[in-house]
């Protein structure tokens, strides 16, 4: 991750934390992914950045109900092409 990448990914990371140490532990447990949507939030953000990370966590949280995806669904890895 760039320097710059990481300091706009910050803000997005530490509302990540907020959420998964302060937020998460005090509701029921109902992830329906693995790894769970925080965990994926974290790692989409460092592996592609604010926006793009962002994007994909947004989507990623909309298939989180009761009648969409569940199981694993990893962050998928940049490939030598696309970080050209």
């Amino acid at each position: 991750m760039t320097l710059l990448r990481w300091i706009l990914g910050l803000p997005f990371l530490l509302l990540i934390g907020v959420y998964k140490y302060l937020i998460s532990p005090f509701t029921p447990p109902s992830c329906r992914h693995t790894p769970t949507c925080s965990a994926y939030a974290s790692e989409a953000v460092r592996e592609w950045g604010p926006l793009q990370g962002g994007w994909m966590a947004v989507r990623r949280i909309g298939r989180c109900h009761p009648w969409g995806s569940h199981g694993w669904d990893p962050v998928p890895k940049k490939s030598s092409k696309s970080e050209k």
